[in-house]
This record gives C-alpha cells, structure tokens and sequence, in this order.
C-alpha cells in the first residue's frame, strides 16, 4: 500500500466517524480519537463489505458503500458511548 493510499484512507476515517457520530443522537462522551479509530475502522469493514455484496465497485459515487460505512461507524460509537459509560460509572 502506498503512503498517498493511506493518508486517504485516514481521511475518508475521520469523515465516516464523523458523520457516524452526527448519526447517533444525544451527546457522545467519547474523544474524538476514538471516533477516528471508529471511522477508519468501520471504512475498511464497509469496504469489505460492500465489496462482498458485489456494489463496492458503482459507477460515480458509491452511495451504497458510504451508507453501509456510516451505518457501521454509527453502531460503532453506539456501543462505544455505552461502554464508556458503564465504564466511567
């Protein structure tokens, strides 16, 4: 893999936990670290995903592998906000 594939890669993780946490509602006490880990988490597992599914690969945007990253990153921080919480309790 090359450096220029990672970085964007990095990025493409930082927008999806992003917009996986504007999902969730309410407040999420979590730091912004993890939601990155989450995104760049849930950007390879929704690759991998969709790539299974056979719409990794569309012509134009792939609005259907966006969504499956963005769903994944949103139970990502879901359960990350509840185990946090019953951590810090």
């Amino acid at each position: 893999m090359e450096v220029t594939g990672i970085i964007s890669g990095l990025i493409i993780g930082i927008v999806i936990g992003a917009l996986g946490r504007l999902v969730v509602p309410g407040r999420q006490r979590i730091p912004i670290w993890l939601t990155i880990v989450i995104g760049v988490v849930a950007a390879l597992v929704g690759t991998a995903f969709a790539a299974a599914l056979g719409v990794a690969d569309t012509r134009g945007i792939d609005w259907i592998e966006l969504g499956i990253q963005v769903a994944l990153a949103a139970l990502g921080v879901s359960l990350t906000v509840g185990l946090y919480g019953k951590r810090g309790s």
